[in-house]
């Protein structure tokens, strides 16, 4: 009995697809390098992308190595919620973590692009206040006080605020103020955006995607702001060299 006609076509492009697969595998390597870089293609193929400037997946080169230390326990130990971040790290042993932390805090990407506003210059002023000078008020401290002057964080596990995606800090806000971001108690920054109202959020927000990173990103020495901190922080106690 004869085939159908289209199965012996099938037939051909498996023997096709067959005969390819050796030249594909020669140009393979035999083994992939055992280099940290390799190991965290994972982490890159979205941290990196578009620069960091995706509003999902934030800038992670350059940022103060026990500040994403921080955060990889805080996903893997259940504080900071996101699926796809939890399941890569749930099983990694602190050791390892720091590794990972360690080598991203001494890579750098090309500055973001600052981001266009629409916003009125009230607005603007309002997040340029908040964040340089805080308001007392509403016992919010200036976002300085502790992210350093040019907003570039401050070592060794304070993040940088300067090039993040708008719609990312106004997500990470909106993360403290619904609980599904924490971080070791005390949790000074839970504490801070619940004292915000939305418009203010949004202030700061505008302000911040609007400002150039600096030339220079790399985060300020421990010394370079005062201690005690304006709020106790656990993810930056006062007794940390």
């Amino acid at each position: 009995m004869s085939l159908p006609a289209p199965l012996p076509c099938l037939a051909a492009l498996v023997f096709s697809c067959a005969a390819a697969l050796p030249a594909l595998a020669a140009d393979r390597p035999a083994v992939l390098p055992d280099t940290m870089a390799q190991r965290v293609i994972a982490c890159t193929s979205c941290h990196a992308k578009n620069q960091g400037t995706d509003a999902f997946f934030p800038r992670i080169s350059g940022k103060p190595a026990g500040y994403l230390y921080n955060q990889l326990v805080n996903f893997r130990d259940g504080r900071r919620q996101y699926p796809l971040m939890t399941y890569m790290v749930e099983n990694l042993p602190d050791a390892y973590l720091r590794e990972i932390a360690d080598y991203f805090s001494n890579q750098h990407l090309l500055a973001p692009p600052v981001q266009p506003t629409t916003v009125s210059q009230a607005v603007l002023e309002r997040g340029r206040m908040l964040v340089t000078q805080g308001d007392k008020a509403i016992k919010v401290p200036a976002c300085i006080a502790c992210h350093g002057e040019r907003l570039t964080g401050v070592a060794p596990a304070i993040p940088g605020l300067a090039g993040l995606p708008r719609d990312y800090v106004n997500a990470q806000f909106g993360a403290w103020k619904n609980n599904t971001r924490r971080a070791r108690a005390p949790d000074c920054m839970a504490d801070i955006a619940n004292r915000l109202s939305l418009d203010d959020v949004a202030a700061i927000s505008h302000w911040i995607g609007a400002r150039a990173l600096p030339a220079d990103p790399a985060p300020a020495a421990a010394a370079a702001i005062k201690r005690p901190l304006p709020l106790a922080c656990g993810s930056s106690p006062d007794h940390a060299p």
